[in-house]
C-alpha cells in the first residue's frame, strides 16, 4: 500500500492551478448515458475515482475516445445492459459512491438499472434513502435482492412529480434531476441541493436539450423530454482543491498564487478563511495568499468564540472543515469547528493532538481548536488517512510539522487530488511516495 514520506518545515511558494472539480465530474460522466450522441467534457481531473467512474462506463459500452489531458469524448450508443446484471459490474460499483449516480440515466434511458451498495469514504453513515425516494416518486420501482445485496430498480416509463427532498443531497438531487430529465411531463424538486455541482450538470443538460427552471435555486422544475442530444462540456475548478491550497498556502507558504479560481463559483469559501485571520488577495480570477507569520481567529461581535459550521450550498461544504481545522492549530484564538454531516469525519484528530495540536474533541461532530499562535510547530509523526479530505488535511499538518511524517492509505487522497505531490514539491514541499 502507498505511503508518503513528508519532511516538513519547508516554505512553499510560486504558482498552482487546481485541477477539475471531482465532484461535478462524477455527475456529469453519468449524465453521458442519457443520450445516444457523442458528449464531449474537458477538465476532468486525473484522479482515482473519476478513472473509476469512466472504467465502469466503458465496461457497459460507453465507447470513449481520448483528445487530450483531460478532455475526452464518450458516447453511449451501444449500452450493454446484460452486462449491468453481471457480479463483475456489480462489484465494481461497491468501489465507488459515485456509481449510485449511474441510476438516474440508466432507469429513464432504458427502464432497469442494478446498483451494489456502493462505497466511499468511511465517515459515518452516508443514506441513499433521498435517491430512491425521490426517483420512486417517479415511478420506479425497488428491490433489495438479500442474496446479491444489490438494488434492482424498473420502470417502464417514468412520470413527472412534485416532491420534497427530505435533505438537500447532492448526490441525490443529481440522480432524480438526470431521471426527470427525461420523464413524461413535469418533475418540480423542492428542497434541492443548488451547489455549483448541481448547477453546472444543468447546464450541461439544458445544452443537451433538457428543459430546467431554477438554476442555482433550491427549487427546480424539470420538464421532461422525448430525446436529448450531443453537447460539450468544461468542468468548473475544483473549489475544494482551492480551499485545500489555501490552507496549505497560510499554514506554510511564502507567497503562493492559486490560478483560474472562478472566483464567482467559491461562495464563501474565501471569507471563511479570513475569519480565521488569513489574508487573501484577490487578482481578477486568482488568488494571492502572501505569507502569514502571525493569524488571529476572529471574535464574534458579541465576543463569543468564532463557530465555523457546514450547511448547504450557499453555505460552507463541509469538505473544507477538516482543512480549516488544521490551519486553526497555528492561528492565534479559539474556533469551534461543528462538522453536522457526518459523524465520523473528525474522528482523524487525534493524530493531530498527537503531533501537539490543542483540540478537545467535544464528540462525533465539534471540536475546539486553540491555536498555538506560531508559538510552537506540530510534530511529524506516522498517520493513516482515513478519507481524502481528513487525509489532505494530515498531509497539510506534515508540511508544516517539524521533523519527517508518514502517511499510510494515501489511495484515499488519490482518489481527489491529482499528483498531489508532484505540484506541492514543485512549490519547494519535499514528499516522496513510497
Amino acid at each position: 500500500m502507498p505511503a508518503f514520506i513528508i519532511e516538513g518545515g519547508h516554505s512553499l511558494k510560486g504558482e498552482i492551478t487546481p485541477q477539475g472539480a471531482k465532484n461535478e465530474a462524477l455527475q456529469v460522466l453519468c449524465a453521458t448515458l442519457l443520450t445516444d450522441e457523442p458528449v464531449r467534457i474537458s477538465n476532468l481531473p486525473d484522479i482515482s475515482d473519476i478513472n473509476h467512474q469512466i472504467r465502469l462506463l466503458q465496461d457497459i459500452g460507453v465507447s470513449v475516445t481520448r483528445h487530450g489531458q483531460g478532455d475526452m469524448t464518450f458516447r453511449a450508443d451501444n449500452v450493454n445492459l446484460d452486462y449491468l446484471q453481471s457480479e463483475e459490474f456489480l462489484e465494481r460499483c461497491s468501489r465507488l459512491r459515485g456509481s449510485v449516480m449511474l441510476v438516474g440515466p440508466l432507469i429513464t434511458r432504458f427502464g432497469h438499472a442494478m446498483i451494489s451498495k456502493p462505497g466511499g469514504d468511511k465517515i459515518g453513515r452516508r443514506r441513499l434513502d433521498t435517491h430512491f425516494i425521490g426517483i420512486g416518486k417517479l415511478g420506479a420501482r425497488f428491490e433489495y435482492l438479500e442474496e446479491r445485496k444489490v438494488f434492482d430498480i424498473r420502470a417502464e416509463r417514468l412520470h413527472g412529480a412534485y416532491m420534497l427532498l427530505d435533505e438537500a443531497s447532492v448526490t441525490g438531487t443529481a440522480n432524480i434531476i438526470m431521471a426527470a430529465s427525461m420523464a413524461d411531463g413535469v418533475t418540480t424538486i423542492y428542497n434541492a441541493a443548488c451547489e455549483p455541482y448541481i448547477q453546472q450538470l444543468c447546464r450541461m443538460l439544458c445544452g443537451m436539450g433538457a428543459k430546467i427552471d431554477g438554476i442555482g435555486s433550491n427549487l427546480l422544475t424539470i420538464t421532461g423530454v422525448e430525446h436529448l442530444h450531443a453537447t460539450e462540456h468544461t468542468i468548473l475548478p475544483d473549489m475544494i482543491e482551492i480551499g485545500s491550497f489555501i490552507g496549505m498556502a497560510a499554514m506554510c507558504g511564502d507567497g503562493v498564487l492559486i490560478r483560474n479560481v472562478r472566483l464567482d463559483q467559491l461562495g464563501i469559501i474565501p471569507d471563511v478563511f479570513r475569519r480565521l485571520g488569513i489574508r487573501l488577495e484577490l487578482r481578477d480570477d486568482d488568488i494571492f495568499v502572501p505569507r502569514q507569520d502571525h493569524y488571529e481567529i476572529e471574535s464574534f461581535l458579541d465576543g463569543s468564540i468564532m463557530t465555523i459550521a457546514d450547511a448547504p450550498w450557499p453555505g460552507l461544504t463541509p469538505d473544507l472543515l477538516s482543512i480549516l481545522l488544521v490551519v486553526a492549530t497555528q492561528a492565534k484564538g479559539s474556533v469551534l469547528i461543528h462538522q453536522k454531516m457526518f459523524e465520523s469525519r473528525l474522528f482523524f484528530v487525534d493524530k493531530l493532538i498527537e503531533m501537539g495540536a490543542q483540540i478537545i474533541l467535544c464528540d462525533p461532530h465539534r471540536a475546539v481548536i486553540i491555536g498555538h499562535d506560531r508559538q510552537f510547530q506540530l510534530k511529524g509523526g506516522r498517520m493513516t488517512s482515513p478519507d481524502i479530505r481528513a487525509g489532505i488535511a494530515l498531509l497539510i499538518a506534515a508540511l508544516g510539522a517539524t521533523g519527517t511524517s508518514r502517511i499510510d492509505n494515501i489511495g484515499q487522497i488519490d482518489r481527489g487530488y491529482e499528483n498531489i505531490e508532484g505540484r506541492l514539491n514543485q512549490l519547494g514541499a519535499r514528499i516522496t511516495r513510497v
